[in-house]
């Protein structure tokens, strides 16, 4: 995996560990819905890439974007990851708070690892203006499996 798969000296661990099979299962790249609070109180819906970080979940966006501008002003999160090669009625849910991790060139070397990750192409993103996020889990669940 990525630079990612351990925690880095600026990025602080989470107090709460993910159950091993639910890390297990966020361990091969799959496809992430989070949901985020607009300001008027509504929820809002996104689906993202993700990385391992430690105990931690890194996503990521163009600043310009909804769900980034969300969770600068209210930090909730929840983030869900359903297993499209099993079942349909066999996901997680992760139940955490997200802060900024970085902005930047670090960000934009996040969305190329994300790429390389899901297996699209990294060049694309090259003078994007992104942002990545930590999800500080809060609790977790998995439905069925």
């Amino acid at each position: 995996m990525s630079s990612h798969s351990a925690p880095s000296p600026e990025t602080p661990t989470s107090a709460f560990e993910l159950p091993p099979a639910i890390r297990a299962f966020l361990e091969p790249a799959r496809y992430a819905t989070i949901a985020t609070v607009d300001a008027d109180g509504a929820p809002h819906i996104a689906f993202v890439w993700y990385l391992l970080d430690g105990d931690d979940i890194v996503i990521n966006s163009r600043t310009e974007r909804h769900w980034p501008r969300n969770l600068q002003r209210d930090p909730r999160i929840h983030f869900g990851v359903r297993d499209e090669d099993a079942r349909v009625d066999h996901w997680i849910g992760v139940k955490g708070r997200a802060e900024v991790l970085r902005d930047g060139d670090a960000a934009l070397e996040d969305i190329m690892t994300m790429a390389r990750r899901y297996g699209g192409n990294p060049e694309k993103f090259r003078g994007q203006s992104r942002i990545s996020f930590v999800i500080r889990p809060e609790s977790t669940f998995e439905y069925g499996g």
